[in-house]
């Protein structure tokens, strides 16, 4: 009999074995049962290929229509392409190359349905792109072979798979592990069970592998989604439970302070949403226990002064602020910003202020010095840093606050170094970012995190347009966009101008075998295009180039030249992404947008309109109307509410490991559960773990939930947890 955590080696074949761990990370019989079909096929019906996304491993169900032979470019010999279509007339290619063609050749007749599994890509005119898949394995629904019986009558379950991993591969090696499976302690109670009629886990496992019909595939999917939610949301209710024993040294504000006077000079009054999150924040500071808040909000709402406001109340109480930023730029625009707002207050001595020190990984011999030293002696209340706040040298006197701007681009690691140089206690928690995240998203991931969101924008933020340009289908429209820059120009504003590359052949990849790379270009580069515009359109206008390779002082001179109106279009990469505020910036060009997220697309966007000039946003793209590429970008065209795009974004890039496995590039912990659809199981959950918790806070009657939540986690989901 296998037991759910036995190795999948003492279950399975040795091949099978490594094959599914090394590609899948597949390790146990439990592993492989929770590898759950990404969905069904019938053997009387196609499956639609409306859904493909380019370089997806996938497995699509068809038909062969027609099989051709063509030359080779620049080379002898031939290759074969196969088309086969779905049940609603999609069409995708084939290609084999070398001997592979000659058997496929053989196998492969019109008329024949099978499943086809490999590598997605899109090849042919770019304003009529063809999907392909480049040697894909393949197994043929047929009469009278051994394996047609079970596709006649079933469902047939399609597992998400791998290279060396077909669907049907995964399928037998269920099969065995399921015929000697043994008895299985349910983690659900019985009461509970009864209670929103499901079924046993046994049983929900068999039918999920096994379905008879689509109704025991519904009835599976329901039992085994609300586990998922049931043991995530013990999970983060024990972790919340445990935080509120954790000593930390209370900083309450302090009349009179330094936070006082910063209120007094500011010349604007903090929104409605400021002051509410800045009571909550204050309150938690006050505690005896630390605070762990996430501070989420639309670019440019303000969050900054909201972080400044906490880390004044925390200097005023004696204690120490560290703000941890991804990206030199981002630091540096940070501790200008800090000490602008905070004026003379951030000279310190005489004035009553503290001093606020920026540490950064490129910093010269002596100012790393005069940092450190800042930092160890306390005389820096406020220090502003990027990694270089995470080495192990850098100490502080009394750290009291962590600030973590950005906080999905840091790994637990990182987080977790800079809380522990607060020494025996633990410090306060913030962490921010301008990704809005829905509600049941927040619920979940940081489900043991207090949230407080600003949803209301600063008086003098100007609306934002925002319009697709398709580059390839209209490229007078690609003109037009040059003219619009320039008479922006010509009106005394300025123009960000976005690419996915520096300019060397970094990110690029392909194998120039494959007729789809062939007509596949790579990424427009700042370099390239600073360079043609210089040359060209833009020629007699003052333009820039900024990216992460510059030295810091040099991308640290062009961001002040171009804040200072001395450049009139700045070309970069991505590093413009957050924190950069330049008010006369009124032009933000995004090329090759499709490359870019639907978040990253809203931040960079976020960079203009910020001084009270109507701001305008341009998505250049070769990708036509009709591919999920272009819908993204449309989405993005059409709102510029955060929230709503947070929803398309996680809709399709699903959700990630919700306890940050996906930071070590392991397999997501969500294997049916999806947040944006299944809000009232999560909910449901929720409150049946919680009340659960209240009764049996040690799961000492509960071994079955104890174990699932071991088993969850198990490795680095524990240190991720202990970690957050």
């Amino acid at each position: 009999m296998s037991r759910f955590d036995e190795p999948l080696t003492k279950a399975l074949d040795p091949k099978t074995a490594k094959l599914l761990h090394s590609v899948l990370g597949l390790e146990t019989v439990g592993d492989l049962l929770r590898h759950y079909p990404r969905r069904y096929a019938e053997r009387g019906e196609l499956t639609s290929l409306d859904a493909l996304a380019v370089d997806e491993h996938v497995t699509v169900v068809g038909e062969v229509t027609r099989l051709m032979r063509k030359p080779m470019r620049n080379r002898g010999g031939t290759w074969l392409e196969v088309e086969i279509v779905d049940g609603n007339g999609n069409r995708l290619y084939l290609s084999f190359f070398g001997k592979g063609s000659h058997v496929a050749e053989s196998r492969l007749k019109p008329g024949r349905r099978g499943m086809f599994a490999g590598k997605v890509g899109l090849f042919g005119a770019r304003a009529k792109p063809r999907w392909q898949l480049a040697h894909p394995e393949f197994e043929l629904f047929e009469e009278g072979e051994a394996s047609a019986e079970e596709f006649a009558a079933a469902p047939v379950p399609i597992y998400p798979a791998g290279k060396d991993v077909t669907p049907w591969a995964i399928r037998r090696a269920v099969g065995v592990v399921l015929d000697t499976l043994g008895p299985l302690e349910d983690p659900l109670p019985a009461e509970l069970r009864a209670r929103h009629g499901l079924q046993d886990l046994g049983e929900a496992l068999v039918a999920i592998h096994r379905p008879k019909d689509f109704a025991e595939v519904g009835r599976a999917r329901k039992r085994l989604k609300f586990d998922e939610a049931f043991v995530l949301q013990a999970v983060l209710l024990q972790r919340r439970q445990a935080a509120t024993a954790w000593p930390a040294r209370p900083r309450p504000r302090r009349s009179g302070g330094m936070l006082d006077d910063f209120d007094a000079r500011l010349p604007f009054a903090l929104t409605e949403g400021q002051a509410k999150v800045g009571e909550e924040i204050a309150a938690d500071l006050a505690l005896e226990h630390p605070m762990h808040r996430l501070l989420q909000g639309e670019v440019g709402a303000g969050k900054t002064v909201v972080a400044l406001r906490a880390m004044l109340q925390v200097v005023d109480a004696g204690g120490q602020a560290a703000l941890l930023a991804p990206t030199e730029v981002l630091a540096q625009q940070h501790h200008r910003s800090i000490t602008t707002m905070l004026g003379d207050l951030a000279q310190g001595g005489m004035f009553g202020g503290t001093a606020v020190t920026l540490l950064t990984g490129s910093m010269g011999a002596a100012g790393r010095r005069s940092a450190l030293l800042d930092a160890a002696s306390g005389t820096a209340g406020i220090v502003v840093g990027t990694h270089a706040l995470l080495q192990e040298h850098v100490q502080f006197a009394d750290l009291g606050l962590v600030v973590v701007d950005e906080q999905h681009r840091f790994g637990v690691e990182q987080r977790d170094a800079l809380r522990e140089k607060a020494g025996g206690t633990r410090p306060h928690v913030l962490v921010m970012t301008a990704t809005p995240i829905p509600r049941t998203v927040a619920m979940t991931v940081f489900g043991d995190l207090e949230v407080s969101t600003l949803s209301q924008l600063p008086s003098g933020r100007a609306p934002i347009t925002t319009h697709v340009v398709p580059a390839a289908e209209k490229p007078h429209y690609l003109e037009r966009t040059w003219q619009r820059v320039r008479e922006e120009v010509g009106l005394g504003r300025q123009a960000y101008i976005v690419c996915p590359r520096i300019g060397d052949l970094e990110g690029d990849e392909g194998d120039l075998a494959t007729p789809a790379d062939e007509e596949r270009r790579p990424p427009l580069a700042v370099l390239d295009v600073a360079q043609l515009l210089s040359e060209g359109p833009f020629h007699d206008l003052r333009v820039g180039t900024l990216h992460g390779k510059l030295p810091p002082e040099e991308k640290d001179a062009l961001m002040r030249a171009f804040t200072r109106g001395e450049l009139d279009v700045l070309v970069a990469t991505t590093v413009i992404e957050v924190g950069v505020d330049v008010p006369n910036s009124s032009v933000m060009i995004i090329m090759d947008a499709d490359r870019f997220g639907v978040s990253q697309l809203h931040q960079l966007r976020g960079r203009v309109g910020r001084g009270g000039l109507p701001g305008l946003c341009l998505l250049v793209s070769d990708f036509p109307e009709g591919t999920p590429a272009r819908a993204r970008l449309d989405a993005v065209a059409a709102t510029l509410d955060g929230f709503e795009l947070s929803r398309v974004d996680l809709e399709q890039r699903r959700e990630g490991d919700v306890l940050g496995a996906a930071q070590s590039g392991k397999r997501s912990s969500l294997k049916l559960l999806q947040l944006l659809r299944d809000e009232d199981v999560i909910a449901t959950a929720r409150e049946e773990a919680g009340a659960l918790l209240a009764r049996d806070p040690e799961l000492a009657s509960h071994e079955g939930l104890r174990a699932e939540i071991e088993r969850l986690l198990a490795d680095e989901r524990a240190e991720y947890l202990e970690k957050t």
